[in-house]
């Protein structure tokens, strides 16, 4: 079964805007970072993991897959040759039985160890894609199928129970290397791999209650799942999605739809992240604009990625563009927001006291809270430092959005979201994109080397207010969720999309979250005097706003007109809380409103009502 839609080749497009500047900080000041590649290829050798049950192995295949993915996107030599040595390193760890491991052998398939080899498989996998050497390519597939032989020679039908290699959260995290097994049954076409596959969809992901039932039945929302972890939980139903991908079984890919409509519905808060207890599963949509006590671990960045590749899968899979509207949502808020820009030190929970940051913050804050608690995932190294899983995973989403951003089509290409730079096409033409966000104006200007008919498609938010096409100013009539241009293109053609956001609000249970265009608004004490979690009244009817040019890496920056004339200051919220270990770190998505004060005509650039 192929795919609906793909990625483009390695470093087809170049971009200039936000999407850009993320994804490269982190590919300079983390994945080129040799030390902590080091530290992660040597838990294989001294097998720490086996004296705390721990997941350090984890910190190796979660950068590796977002370094590749990053790579792919924005090509960098030094990267690649840092990558290729990282893998030979890990390799060379690899024991006489094939296990690439951090456990020992005497105190295997416990805690993480088969998450950990899950992670092994899922960054080798990716550094394949990539690799030039086709010799090394062959050293690598033939070091994964060694490694996956020692799990299927002790795990299945009439051995240890995959849900019992562990004791965490039912089994779902072992469960989850279900993906990584049938990526490697794509690679290699040898059925023993798709055989353990389907032994593992039999066993139901989880002890307590098979996951695909539940979902198929639709009776319970999945804060009342028989495990309720939400990463574990979303990386499981990627492996359903590759295993549809391999059989054509039009019901798994209808029960992973059905599963992430549930979790968009009932979980996946304002910003586009999950998990307000902790990293949990909670019935979100209801908790997120309680006030909750400073400092309180919620909305992982872990889950943010996974929510993000989870809804990328589906976009490839099926065409719906629904999911690259709730990609763009987690990208432009949860995501971007976590990027430790400013190389903050992070309060470490165990250690009780502030430690040298991380380049992702953890945990997203929205009523009130800072930046910067607790560093998810947290394992020492006996060698000296530490690392996290959120800080290891959040190359994933910075390098897979703008990857995302255009797709191929049967027919041409597919623009998902919209940054400023230069796509390159098929035969040697290109396309040039100029986006502001503040406006919500686009501009796609063609330079064609041929005259090859290609259809381009240009996605319409659902947050476009009253959009505006034209080509070369002639006006197109807007029908549905997309425009698509075909046939030919003469060199020099201008599309114009005006989307026209305005500011709006999102309101949940008596409070309400402002919103412009995609991006969500916060208040930052830093950026303001007084009590930002105090209640805002507007003025009845019209409510006014000014916009403003964006300072210290904002994207958007505002004053709305309270009653009392005086106003309130308003910015995306990836820009806030950054500085979090100033006195005044408080950041806050929630305010209490009036409902009589969202009375106001559609066409205004207004609350909605």
């Amino acid at each position: 079964m192929t795919r609906v839609l793909s990625h483009l080749g390695i470093g087809t497009m170049r971009y200039t805007g936000t999407a850009d500047f993320y994804c490269r900080y982190i590919l300079e000041h983390q994945l080129k970072d040799r030390t902590i590649w080091r530290k992660f290829v040597r838990v294989f050798s001294t097998r720490e993991d086996s004296l705390d049950d721990g997941w350090r192995g984890e910190y190796f295949g979660k950068m590796m897959r977002g370094a590749c993915i990053t790579y792919q996107y924005a090509p960098d030599e030094e990267l690649y040759g840092i990558l290729d040595e990282t893998v030979r390193a890990l390799l060379a760890t690899q024991d006489d039985s094939g296990r690439i491991a951090t456990y020992s052998p005497e105190h295997e398939y416990c805690g993480w160890d088969m998450w950990v080899r899950k992670y092994v498989l899922v960054g080798c996998l990716y550094i394949y894609d990539i690799c030039r050497d086709e010799t090394f390519k062959a050293e690598i597939l033939t070091a994964l199928k060694r490694h996956a032989d020692a799990i299927l020679d002790k795990i299945g039908d009439g051995k240890k129970s995959i849900l019992d290699t562990s004791s965490w959260w039912g089994g779902i995290n072992s469960s989850s290397i279900l993906e990584p097994i049938v990526e490697l049954f794509k690679k290699t076409g040898e059925t023993r791999y798709m055989d353990f596959a389907k032994y593992i969809i039999a066993q139901g992901g989880c002890r307590g209650g098979d996951l695909l039932a539940v979902v198929k039945e639709g009776k319970l929302l999945p804060h009342e799942y028989p495990t309720t972890k939400a990463y574990e939980m979303m990386s499981f139903f990627e492996g359903i999605l590759a295993y549809y991908e391999v059989t054509g079984e039009k019901e798994m890919l209808s029960l992973v739809r059905k599963f992430a409509d549930k979790v968009c519905e009932n979980e996946v808060t304002v910003i586009g992240s999950a998990g307000c207890k902790s990293e949990q599963f909670n019935h979100s949509v209801k908790k997120e604009m309680k006030r909750v006590p400073d400092k309180t671990i919620m909305q992982e960045t872990c889950v943010t990625v996974t929510w993000m590749r989870l809804n990328e899968r589906l976009l490839l899979d099926t065409g719906d563009l629904a999911y690259a509207e709730r990609m763009e949502t987690s990208a432009l808020n949860a995501l971007f927001g976590a990027v430790n820009l400013y190389g903050e030190k992070q309060f470490g929970k165990e250690e009780g006291k502030l430690l040298d940051g991380v380049p992702f913050d953890s945990y997203s804050p929205l009523v009130c809270q800072p930046r910067g608690y607790g560093i998810g995932g947290y394992k020492k190294f006996s060698d000296g430092g530490y690392y996290g899983c959120c800080a290891c995973i959040g190359a994933a989403g910075t390098g897979l959005y703008p990857l995302s951003s255009v797709l191929k089509t049967e027919k041409g290409y597919l623009f998902c979201f919209y940054e400023s730079g230069t796509v390159n096409v098929t035969d040697g033409g290109k396309v040039e994109t100029n986006y502001d966000p503040v406006s919500g104006e686009f501009r796609a200007t063609f330079h064609s080397a041929n005259t090859a008919n290609i259809d381009y498609t240009f996605r319409i938010p659902s947050w476009a207010n009253d959009p505006t096409v034209t080509l070369n100013g002639e006006e197109i009539v807007v029908t549905g969720n997309t425009v698509t241009l075909g046939g030919a293109r003469a060199d020099g053609d201008v599309l114009t999309l005006s989307f026209h956001p305005s500011l709006h609000s999102v309101k949940r249970n008596g409070k309400a979250a402002v919103k412009y265009g995609p991006y969500v608004l916060a208040r930052d004490e830093a950026k303001e005097e007084g009590d930002i979690s105090r209640k805002i009244v507007l003025p009845r009817g019209d409510v006014m706003y000014a916009i403003d040019d964006p300072i210290d890496g904002e994207t958007i920056r505002l004053r709305i007109q309270t009653k009392k004339e005086t106003t309130v200051t308003f910015t995306d919220y990836a820009s806030c809380g950054k500085h979090w270990n100033q006195p005044r770190n408080r950041v806050n998505v929630w305010f209490r409103v009036r409902r009589s004060l969202f009375r106001a005509s559609v066409n205004s650039n207004l609350f909605d009502k």
